[in-house]
């Protein structure tokens, strides 16, 4: 399995292995290792971390295209599984090759992020990539049926939806306003994850706690966008109202998540993939049966409405993220209800139910 994340927060590719593990397979996953990454929890499958030496850009891709290549050329396996566009061109070179069956496992639509639609070039070469590969294979997954349609209709493939859904958590243990450094009178605002990026309303939803006088803003995770914001803070002398916490392993990151009294999902819809994104923050909100703030997204519009778990702004701007998030905070009766219906969601959008579909579409490929 390849993947082009840090392999110890990745959490749906974790998932992924754990479900072919109970297949029978053998698992070897190989992905990257970054100047800053977190020791590598303990994993039931065997994992390789490489080093690559630029972190970002159109170098980085080579850079690992080429190890990975490399790799997979002299290793034995049966079997290749490729984690979203940035490895499956080594990916399928390699399987092509050694006439070895590919899984691709779409996390998002790579050819449609801000980072590449606003660099043409560069774009096209990955869209090239995609074109050549994609014709070829008979079945791939992707994270939503909103972007399944749009692979489907392209390709003229089967796509099956296997969504970043978390495990089904039975219980967790929220960390204390005391734990979290906030005084009694304190609420609690997270944006979490991986990818703190641009254009995910993060720099927006800073500047709206200069209007939010009952909160502190959590920013738990990592990102490109991160020393941009903390500039941001500087800047506007929110010290007091944002806090920088690193990545860290999930059971600590869903401590965060479930103190928090409203979780925000922020991405502006700039570009396709992001109109069409379903976060897997959105699935980490519900199973902490905390509140969500989201822009209006498809998916996450549709997920908002079936359960009434959370608001819908109508633009991401600071003035609309504070008016929606005080007239929240000021409501315990309304966010007593968004909890309530947060813990009914949690009982059904969970990762039981996934990965029977992610089984069933490994069995078809690769047995």
């Amino acid at each position: 399995m390849t993947v082009s994340s840090d392999l110890a927060t990745d959490n749906r590719v974790h998932r992924s292995c754990t479900v072919l593990e109970a297949l029978g397979f053998q698992v070897y996953l190989i992905g990257r290792q970054k100047k800053n990454s977190p020791q590598m929890p303990e994993r039931s499958y065997s994992v390789r971390r490489v080093k690559l030496y630029f972190e970002k850009g159109a170098m980085f891709y080579a850079n690992l295209n080429m190890r990975l290549f490399f790799i997979l050329l002299f290793q034995k396996y049966e079997y290749v599984f490729a984690n979203d566009l940035d490895t499956l061109p080594a990916a399928y070179l390699v399987s092509w090759l050694k006439r070895k069956p590919i899984l691709y496992d779409s996390h998002e639509l790579f050819t449609e992020v801000p980072e590449l639609t606003s660099r043409p070039r560069i774009q096209k070469i990955w869209s090239a990539a995609e074109r050549f590969v994609l014709p070829r294979l008979k079945e791939m997954s992707t994270v939503n049926q909103s972007i399944a349609t749009v692979f489907k209709n392209k390709y003229k493939l089967d796509v099956s939806v296997v969504r970043n859904v978390p495990q089904k958590l039975e219980s967790i243990t929220a960390l204390s306003k005391s734990e979290l450094g906030l005084s009694d009178d304190q609420m609690m605002l997270i944006i979490q994850g991986s990818g703190l990026n641009v254009q995910r309303g993060i720099e927006e939803a800073v500047l709206a706690m200069a209007f939010i006088s009952t909160a502190v803003l959590f920013l738990v995770g990592d990102g490109d966008v991160i020393p941009e914001i903390k500039q941001l803070v500087a800047v506007h002398s929110l010290q007091d109202k944002v806090r920088f916490v690193p990545r860290l392993p999930y059971p600590e990151l869903m401590r965060y998540t479930a103190a928090a009294d409203l979780g925000l999902a922020l991405d502006k819809p700039l570009s396709l993939n992001y109109q069409l994104a379903l976060p897997n923050k959105v699935f980490d909100y519900i199973q902490a049966q905390t509140p969500i703030v989201s822009s209006r997204l498809v998916e996450i519009e549709r997920l908002i409405q079936k359960y009434d778990c959370g608001e819908i702004i109508s633009t991401v701007s600071p003035k609309a993220i504070a008016t929606c998030i005080n007239a929240l905070l000021t409501n315990p009766q309304r966010l007593h209800q968004l909890k309530a219906n947060c813990k009914t969601a949690a009982e059904i959008e969970h990762w039981e139910v996934d990965k029977e579909v992610l089984a069933a579409l490994a069995l078809r490929i690769f047995v």
